[in-house]
């Protein structure tokens, strides 16, 4: 179910927002062991109950498809059978896409991981999207760098600038030099999660939309660093929303917003939308309709909606 917007007027299309993504269907999902030791949102899961967790991550990503696709958003779903990929399900880490016909490729940290890119994935956009070029990093993993996608950064599309925790996941190097490929300022920085351990994955602390942006400030311990990524936050008149690091727990900054048929969409889980007080709510709901996606076997693996979503910012083809 969707929860409308509040007095929301159409907007014009952004650069923030894709119209579609690209998710993959598990069908042997299980929490990934080899991403456990930096990953504290993750949870382990018993080797009794492996069928049982496919089983129902399967039926979570069906779901999800269909409610995503009802609010008018384009899903090109892949398929996943083998058990080597255990988190095939974050599409987001191994692939990016941007306007002008710009694919980037991921180099990852796990190495059970990099086995997730897939060449019927980059096919399918070369087929169906019109795709300039496709610059891969993946072939810098032998000497240790490493630069996760859109978990690693989080891209503001309209002001042009790369957000980044430094992680074992994020090179400061490779950074520096997708930021010169592809037109973006990047802004590091340290941020930990309650218990003051390094928080992995960017994405699961804040989220950029159009009309606002949701951030847990308080991950970010340096207060000149906080302060200015909440100013440039702030540009372009977003509202910008604070989340606790209770929130951030229940995965509320891994949120993704989308151009749904009606106006933009703001994808994120059950677990996340219940974390928001009311006050929260009413000023999402200012900007963006809210579709909760109840996913909670998915998110033993230490991420939510925003890691399950790729979205696709390439022009479709003309058909005939």
């Amino acid at each position: 179910m969707i929860l409308p917007a509040q007095g929301k007027a159409m907007p014009q299309p952004s650069p923030q927002t894709p119209c579609a993504v690209v998710m993959i269907r598990p069908h042997r999902f299980t929490p990934n062991a080899q991403t456990a030791l930096d990953n504290s949102f993750q949870s382990p899961a018993a080797a009794a109950e492996a069928d049982a967790i496919a089983l129902r991550a399967h039926a979570e990503v069906t779901r999800a498809v269909g409610q995503l696709r009802q609010a008018g958003i384009t899903v090109r779903l892949f398929e996943d059978e083998t058990a080597d990929t255990p988190d095939s399900v974050f599409p987001n880490n191994w692939f990016s896409t941007h306007p002008g016909g710009h694919v980037a490729v991921y180099p990852m940290y796990a190495p059970n991981r990099r086995a997730e890119r897939r060449a019927d994935v980059l096919e399918m956009l070369k087929s169906h999207y019109r795709v300039q070029d496709i610059i891969d990093y993946s072939g810098l993993e032998p000497d240790g760098l490493f630069l996760e996608g859109t978990g690693a950064m989080v891209l503001d599309h309209v002001e042009r600038v790369a957000y980044a925790a430094r992680s074992r996941r994020t090179s400061e190097i490779l950074l520096e030099r997708f930021c010169t490929h592809f037109n973006y300022e990047p802004v590091v920085f340290d941020a930990v999660d309650a218990a003051g351990a390094a928080i992995y994955h960017t994405n699961v602390l804040m989220c950029i939309g159009t009309g606002f942006a949701m951030i847990g400030l308080d991950t970010i311990r340096n207060t000149a660093r906080r302060g200015e990524i909440a100013g440039r936050l702030r540009a372009g008149e977003r509202d910008l929303i604070e989340l606790t690091h209770a929130q951030i727990g229940e995965f509320a900054g891994n949120a993704i917003e989308l151009a749904g048929q009606s106006g933009p969409v703001l994808a994120l889980s059950a677990r996340a939308l219940a974390s928001l007080d009311a006050a929260q709510r009413t000023r999402l709901e200012r900007r963006a309709d809210l579709l909760p996606l109840d996913i909670p076997t998915i998110e033993l693996a230490g991420g939510s909606v925003r890691c399950m979503l790729a979205g696709l910012h390439l022009s479709p083809r003309q058909t005939h």
